[in-house]
């Protein structure tokens, strides 16, 4: 069984996303309804309020030790930062959870004008290109020793744009059971970067 965490952001279209790839998904706003899962996707947002509400509905200590101990976790755009163990540009009583061994800068790319769209090719999904929406995004600036990188910015967006300085920047990225990615796949239709998650939970279970 999947959480989403549900405090802020997609989490209908996560949940369906996870229901989709044939897993259970449940929305989580309580240290208890954490206990209940065996994984949990953060949707986007807005990272700096989404870890004051962490710390609101008592969830920051419970998910931090829950990540530590190897719970599956999947960070979407804000999920992403908030799963780096360092974030640039945020603010200073910014929480994080940890569980990615990589420097995250926030809004990267941008304003909310800036958005963009990019094909990329994504390490561990098949298929071709996957579609992926930038809003108000972040990408990894450095990632340690025990991180793959699975997807970096093309040179041209879909518009024929030159990326510029974030050309290569990575925006998806692995650490263990830990999986972020810079862009929003649930907005897409496409399931395949959910079915990656919901293929490491079933490992993970697995392994248990």
């Amino acid at each position: 069984m999947i959480g989403v965490l549900a405090l802020q952001g997609d989490v209908r279209e996560h949940a369906a996303a996870v229901s989709s790839c044939g897993l259970r998904a449940v929305p989580v706003r309580r240290p208890a309804e954490l206990d209940a899962v065996d994984a949990l996707v953060i949707p986007g947002g807005e990272s700096t309020t989404m870890s004051r509400l962490l710390e609101t509905f008592e969830l920051l200590d419970p998910l931090r030790n829950r990540i530590a101990a190897g719970m599956p976790a999947y960070g979407a755009c804000a999920g992403m930062i908030l799963l780096a163990s360092q974030i640039l540009d945020g603010r200073p009583d910014q929480q994080q959870l940890g569980g990615l061994d990589v420097v995250v800068r926030r809004n990267a790319f941008g304003r909310q004008v800036d958005s963009f769209e990019a094909d990329l090719q994504v390490d561990g999904v098949s298929g071709g290109p996957v579609r992926a929406v930038f809003i108000r995004a972040p990408w990894v600036e450095t990632v340690g020793p025990g991180v793959q990188v699975l997807a970096t910015v093309p040179q041209l967006t879909l518009t024929g744009t030159d990326a510029g300085a974030a050309a290569g920047r990575p925006v998806a990225v692995r650490q263990g059971p830990v999986l972020a990615t810079s862009f929003h796949p649930e907005i897409t239709g496409d399931l395949r970067v959910h079915a990656l998650f919901c293929a490491m939970v079933r490992e993970s279970a697995a392994a248990a």
